[in-house]
């Protein structure tokens, strides 16, 4: 399994890399990166339903589904449609239309609860598990959308790289050396040892991303990260990856599942690849929005 994982992740991580270079190049910016986004928040979006379900909540599918497509939707047109003075996208655009469409989402929820009202009991449940539903993997992906949008591929990769570099290392450090329980109740292989090679490894990945990929991705000119940046960045995004993948735990755990779905074997869902990235995904974006990494 080991190698399996270590095997169909480098082929992942490869096919995301061709992705992202064809993205850098086009003249549209996230013309090759949305569709992805969008099949995988659809994919996210039926795997979240299905573990409500199984714990016993009602989220309303169409809300959740047709909500978070507007939201990731609004992430990269709301940029195409504002943008700067030197014909950059606006990244804070793009934050108003997402404010929007997240309203119009929580309004969608209400009213597909009142039309389908027929008693007391468990309405407060379901609107929380809808609305739960359009920020976990609406928001969220769009989030991820955004960041591309903001400020280029380099901000994305970088992303992608330190959190991914990190479950790597986790998994990796975990089964070979892993010997005390971090959750034991929310996700019995993860340890202690592993989560302390998966800093490791996010931190050797951070130092790559600011050192190569994003001053060579960068359309701005020059860029320079200070060397507590992107020792901060990987270690913090480590962390709330980590945060996150417990945090998919948890809902797996509450529906009693494995995993999201079993579409991709040695992997599980789409939850499942996105679990780390969703939750990290502010966090990053509040490091480039402060200047903090790729000033």
């Amino acid at each position: 399994m080991l190698r399996w994982r270590l095997s169909l992740g480098t082929l992942i991580i490869a096919a995301l890399v061709g992705l992202c270079w064809l993205d850098h190049r086009s003249a549209i910016a996230g013309a090759w990166l949305f569709p992805v986004a969008v099949l995988l928040t659809v994919l996210g979006s039926v795997e979240f339903v299905d573990l409500s379900r199984a714990a016993g909540q009602r989220p309303l599918s169409w809300v959740v589904w047709g909500g978070s497509l507007v939201l990731v939707s609004a992430g990269w047109l709301g940029p195409l449609m504002e943008t700067a003075a030197d014909g950059t996208p606006r990244p804070d655009s793009g934050a108003q239309w997402l404010l929007i469409a997240l309203g119009l989402g929580v309004l969608a929820a209400l009213v597909g609860e009142m039309r389908r009202y027929r008693g007391t009991g468990g309405v407060t449940a379901n609107v929380g598990a809808t609305t739960l539903g359009l920020v976990y993997v609406g928001l969220l992906m769009a989030m991820l959308v955004l960041l591309r949008m903001a400020w280029g591929i380099g901000s994305l990769a970088s992303l992608v790289i330190v959190v991914k570099m990190c479950d790597m290392g986790a998994f990796t450090v975990g089964r070979l050396m892993g010997r005390n329980k971090m959750a034991p109740r929310l996700s019995p292989g993860k340890t202690w040892e592993g989560a302390a090679g998966g800093i490791l490894f996010a931190l050797f990945g951070s130092w790559v991303a600011f050192r190569w990929l994003v001053p060579a991705t960068s359309t701005a000119g020059s860029v320079s990260t200070p060397t507590w940046g992107w020792i901060a960045y990987g270690l913090v995004l480590a962390v709330v990856g980590m945060v996150g993948d417990l945090a998919e735990s948890l809902l797996k755990r509450d529906a009693q599942r494995k995993d999201s779905s079993r579409w991709l074997p040695g992997f599980g869902g789409a939850l499942d690849i996105l679990d780390s990235l969703l939750l990290a995904a502010p966090v990053a974006y509040a490091f480039w929005a402060l200047g903090w990494v790729g000033g």
